[in-house]
C-alpha cells in the first residue's frame, strides 16, 4: 500500500503542476510520516549526505564551461567551420546543426544548453534560407539530445554516483552511441530536406576557406579535445575535467576569441548558479526518495517481479525501454536517474547487461523524453528559440523521434556499441 501512495502521491503533485523538486519531497514526507515509524529527519540527512559528493561537483563547472563558451566566441566558430565543411550539402545547415551539437556536446554536458547554445544561431539562420521554422526547431531539438549521451554527460555523471559505476567507463560507453545519434540525424534530416527541396550553399569551399576557418575554430575544437582527452589518458577525473573546463573557455574567451566580457561572465556565473541550486534541490531529495526506496527493500521487489512477468531477456528489456520512455515524457531526468537506477539496475544486471551499458541506455531512454511532450524541455527551448508552436513542430520531430529510437534499439540488444571502447581501453 505504501508503495502505491508514494508512487501515487508523486505523480498526483506533478500533474497539478507541484515543481518536481518539491513533488519529491512531499510525497516522500507524507509517506514517511503516515506509514513508518522512521524519523522526518531521514530526508535531510539522506539529501544532505547524497549532496555531499566529489563527482557531484563536475555538474555546476559543465554547465559553467558551456555557458562561458556559448557566449565568448567558442560556439560560433563551430558553427562557422561545420558551415564550411558541411554547408554546402543537400540540407546543409541542417547538418551543421547536427554536427555542432555533437561538438558542443564534447564541452557543455548539458541538453539544453546545446539547444540553447546552437538553436540561437542556427534556427534564425535557417529561417533566413527558406527551411520551415518548425523543422529547423525541431532538428535543434533532437540534435540537443546528443548533449547528455556525447561525454561529458551531467547525467551520467549522477548515474555514475547512484549506480557506484566508473564515471569515466560511462564517458567511454556514450561516444559511439552519441555518434550514433549524430549520423541517424544526419541521415534523416538529408532525406527530409531532399523532401522538402531544402539546399545547400551555392558556394563550394576551396581548400583555403577550410583551411581558415579551421584555423579559427581551432581553440574551440581543441576544447573537447583537451577535456575529454585528459579524462581517458587518467590525467585528471571527469570533475577535475569540468575545472579544466572552465579554466580554458574563460582563458579562450577573454585573452583568444576577446568576446568574453567581465558583464557576461558575471551573465554565465549568475546562469550557472541559478541551474545548479535547482538541480542540486532535486538531487539532495531525490536522493532520500531513493534511500527510503533502499530501506523498504523496494528495488528488490520490483525487480522480482518484473523478472516473473516474463523468462524472455528480449520482451523484458523492450518493456523496461518503454517504461523509461514514458517516464521520461513527465520527469526530469536527473530525479528520474536517481529514483530509477537502483530499482531497474538489478534486472538489468540479472539479464546480463553491464551497468555501464544500462547507464547509457537509461540516459538516451531519459533524453528521448527531452522532445516528447509533456515535459520535453527541448522542446520548449526549441520552440522559443524559433517562436514556432510545439504543436507544428510535432510533425518533423516524429521521424527524428524514430531515428533516436532506432539508435536505443541498437545499444539496447548490441551491447558492443556501448562496451567496445570499454574493454579496448
Amino acid at each position: 500500500m505504501e508503495v502505491f501512495f508514494l508512487f501515487g502521491s508523486f505523480i498526483f503533485l506533478i500533474l497539478i503542476s507541484v515543481p518536481i523538486g518539491y513533488a519529491i519531497g512531499l510525497a516522500t514526507t507524507l509517506t514517511l510520516f503516515i506509514f513508518t515509524d522512521i524519523p522526518l529527519v531521514m530526508i535531510s540527512q539522506n539529501a544532505v549526505a547524497g549532496c555531499d559528493s566529489f563527482p557531484l561537483m563536475a555538474i555546476p563547472f559543465f554547465i559553467l564551461a558551456g555557458s562561458l563558451m556559448s557566449t565568448g566566441g567558442v560556439a560560433k566558430r563551430l558553427l562557422n567551420f561545420a558551415n564550411m565543411v558541411f554547408g554546402y550539402f543537400t540540407g546543409g545547415l541542417a547538418m551543421v546543426t547536427t554536427v555542432s551539437c555533437m561538438f558542443f556536446a564534447a564541452i557543455s554536458g548539458s541538453a539544453m544548453a546545446t539547444v540553447s547554445a546552437i538553436g540561437s544561431f542556427m534556427i534564425p539562420a535557417m529561417k533566413e534560407k527558406n527551411y520551415e521554422a518548425s523543422f529547423a526547431a525541431s532538428l535543434t531539438a533532437a540534435a540537443g539530445t546528443i548533449g547528455v549521451i556525447i561525454p561529458p554527460s551531467i547525467p551520467l555523471v549522477i548515474y555514475g554516483v547512484v549506480a557506484g559505476t566508473s564515471i569515466t567507463d560511462l564517458f567511454i560507453a556514450g561516444l559511439i552511441p552519441g555518434v550514433m545519434m549524430g549520423i541517424a540525424l544526419l541521415v534523416t534530416s538529408y532525406l527530409l530536406s531532399k523532401k522538402h527541396g531544402y539546399s545547400g550553399t551555392e558556394h563550394f569551399p576551396t581548400g583555403k576557406e577550410v583551411w581558415v576557418s579551421f584555423k579559427e575554430a581551432f581553440w574551440a575544437i581543441l576544447a573537447p579535445v583537451i577535456v575529454l582527452g585528459g579524462i581517458y589518458a587518467g590525467i585528471f577525473t571527469p570533475t577535475e575535467a569540468a575545472v579544466v573546463a572552465v579554466v580554458y573557455s574563460t582563458f579562450v574567451g577573454f585573452f583568444i576569441y576577446k568576446e568574453l566580457t567581465w558583464k557576461k561572465l558575471y551573465q554565465s556565473l549568475f546562469d550557472t548558479i541559478v541551474i545548479n541550486g535547482i538541480t542540486t534541490f532535486m538531487v539532495g531529495f531525490s536522493m532520500a526518495f531513493a534511500g527510503y526506496l533502499t530501506i523498504q527493500q523496494i528495488p528488490g521487489s520490483i525487480a522480482a517481479a518484473m523478472l516473473e512477468m516474463t523468462s524472455n531477456k528480449y520482451v523484458l528489456l523492450l518493456v523496461i525501454n518503454l517504461f523509461l520512455l514514458i517516464v521520461g515524457c513527465l520527469i526530469d531526468n536527473i530525479p528520474a536517474t536517481i529514483i530509477l537506477s537502483p530499482i531497474l539496475l538489478p534486472i538489468v544486471t540479472k539479464l546480463g547487461m553491464t551497468p555501464v551499458t544500462f547507464g547509457v541506455m537509461l540516459t538516451l531512454n531519459l533524453a528521448i523524453g527531452f522532445v516528447t511532450p509533456p515535459y520535453g524541455i527541448n522542446l520548449f527551448v526549441a520552440s522559443a528559440v524559433g517562436n514556432v508552436s510545439i504543436g507544428s513542430m510535432m510533425k518533423y520531430m516524429t521521424s527524428f523521434l524514430a531515428a533516436l529510437a532506432l539508435v536505443l534499439i541498437i545499444i539496447t540488444y548490441n551491447s558492443a556499441a556501448t562496451m567496445f571502447l570499454v574493454k579496448l581501453w
